[in-house]
């Protein structure tokens, strides 16, 4: 069994590559070129398809009036010809034939064929009358008629000639014949065309004109606004767009300016944030480093110093022969073992609470302030957590430190003596609320001085966590808000 292969049509690639031929020469001109073209194109379309549409129906107006006509004037013909055939009187039917002519701007010729087929009465003059003219009228086959009346056309060197023909008295007294030209119609016809395509050019040359003027309205925002971004691209972010006039293009340069504000103020805040963050880093970097001197000298002068002191008494202790005096000076061994091991503890604590890794934030929360109570025995601290999860390791330890640092910063500055600490979790979100009594400070300037290390700290561990902090400061003491999810994706 075989399957047919079906395949694109010969014709589809040239289409493409002729589409976007196309595309590429219309995307290369300006917007003026595309909008002018575009009123030239249609103008002319509009000039030829009405010129084309008048043209037909005049002449169709026209070439029916004429051939009503015909039939209506040799009809009358026919019948004002039947007295001066019957008397006899020549001259007054070659009279009637020549008015007729006269006065029918349309007439060529008109004369009478005897029933015998000789022509009595002609209008051709002293030229005579021309024998083709007998063979067309008896050779060309009747187009329409009329009753009796008769009509063809046929060409001549004078163009066009509608030739109409009424019996007289039946035939019996002969045969009227009356010719009329399309000459004049066309005349008129090409007179109205020409002036159709004269007020079509007008129209055209009124249309460029106005499509001139507004290809200025409208590019002249759009241009300002391509300068514009030029420039905001060049780094000059005080440029801005004239807003000309409130349009969707005034729209748009009023959004673009807002961008620019917005943008211009994102620029200064990314340049705080990173003064801020590089002042931070410098006092991490510091602190860092006093961290490490204040643990090298806890370990030297006291642990070291404690250690050295224990294995001189433990040496002591192996030359005294007393019994009682040997446990004495056990005991005292153990509780200098015992204050020893204290300090490493503390130091541990200091460095990273094991509570908070074995029992979670309000087991570490709790250690920490009974700690915080003892370095700062007048200052008192109200601690509530009401956590009904045991939190993520990462959201324990930053909720810790952003407390932790919040309390220090209120026992170093707020001058208070009560310090409320208030720990929920709702959903899938956890909030801290630190507050203190103390004197208050000016929040937004400390925050644009960067020298805060301790607020710009706990603002960074707040976004990390994909969190906020709102820090509020009155006269009646600082409340800091830290809020952010458990879910860390």
């Amino acid at each position: 069994m075989t399957h047919a292969v079906l395949r694109a049509p010969h014709w589809r690639p040239f289409l493409n590559a002729w589409k976007q031929r196309v595309w590429e020469m219309t995307g290369g001109v300006s917007i003026r070129m595309k909008i002018i073209g575009m009123v030239v194109t249609l103008s002319i379309f509009l000039g030829v398809v009405v010129s084309w549409q008048v043209r037909a129906a005049m002449e169709e107006t026209l070439s029916t009036e004429l051939r009503t006509r015909g039939f209506s004037v040799v009809s009358d013909l026919a019948t004002r010809s039947a007295d001066p055939i019957l008397l006899n009187d020549t001259y007054a039917l070659y009279q009637l034939l020549t008015d007729t002519t006269e006065n029918h701007p349309d007439a060529l010729y008109a004369f009478v064929l005897e029933p015998e087929g000789q022509v009595l009465v002609h209008t051709f003059g002293d030229a005579g009358f021309p024998v083709q003219l007998m063979d067309i009228v008896q050779t060309n086959p009747v187009e329409d008629r009329k009753g009796d009346i008769t009509h063809f056309r046929f060409e001549s060197n004078e163009g066009v000639v509608h030739d109409f023909a009424a019996p007289i008295f039946g035939g019996r007294a002969g045969v009227v014949h009356l010719g009329l030209t399309e000459n004049r119609l066309h005349e008129t016809i090409n007179r109205v065309t020409k002036q159709i395509i004269l007020t079509a050019a007008l129209v055209a040359l009124v249309g460029v004109a106005a499509a001139i003027a507004l290809t200025w309205i409208l590019t002249r925002p759009v241009l300002a606004l391509v300068k514009t971004a030029q420039a905001v691209g060049g780094g000059d972010l005080q440029a801005r767009a004239p807003h000309l006039a409130d349009d969707e293009i005034g729209k748009l340069a009023q959004a673009f300016n807002q961008m620019i504000t917005d943008l211009q103020a994102s620029q200064k805040a990314l340049k705080e944030k990173e003064a801020a963050r590089t002042l931070l880093l410098e006092k991490l970097i510091t602190a860092q480093e006093e961290e490490r001197k204040r643990i090298a000298r806890e370990l030297h002068d006291g642990i070291g110093q404690a250690l050295i002191s224990l294995m001189v008494d433990m040496k002591m202790a192996s030359q005294i022969d007393d019994v009682a005096r040997l446990h004495e000076k056990n005991r005292e061994l153990r509780q200098a073992a015992a204050e020893t091991l204290e300090q490493v503890r503390l130091l541990s604590r200091q460095l990273r609470p094991s509570a908070l890794d074995d029992l979670g934030l309000e087991a570490a929360l709790t250690v920490f302030v009974d700690e915080f109570t003892q370095l700062h025995p007048d200052i008192r601290v109200d601690l509530h957590c009401e956590l009904s999860d045991r939190l993520p390791p990462v959201v324990a330890i930053t909720f810790y430190r952003i407390i932790q640092e919040a309390m220090i910063n209120a026992a170093r500055h707020s001058g208070g003596d009560m310090i409320s600490v208030l720990v929920s979790q709702r959903g899938q979100r956890v909030r801290a609320i630190i507050e203190d009594n103390g004197r208050g400070f000016d929040v937004e300037a400390a925050q644009r001085s960067g020298r805060s290390v301790g607020i710009h700290a706990m603002t960074e561990r707040a976004e990390l966590l994909g969190g906020d902090i709102h820090i509020e400061s009155s006269e009646e003491g600082v409340s800091v808000y830290v809020e952010a999810p458990l879910n860390q994706g």
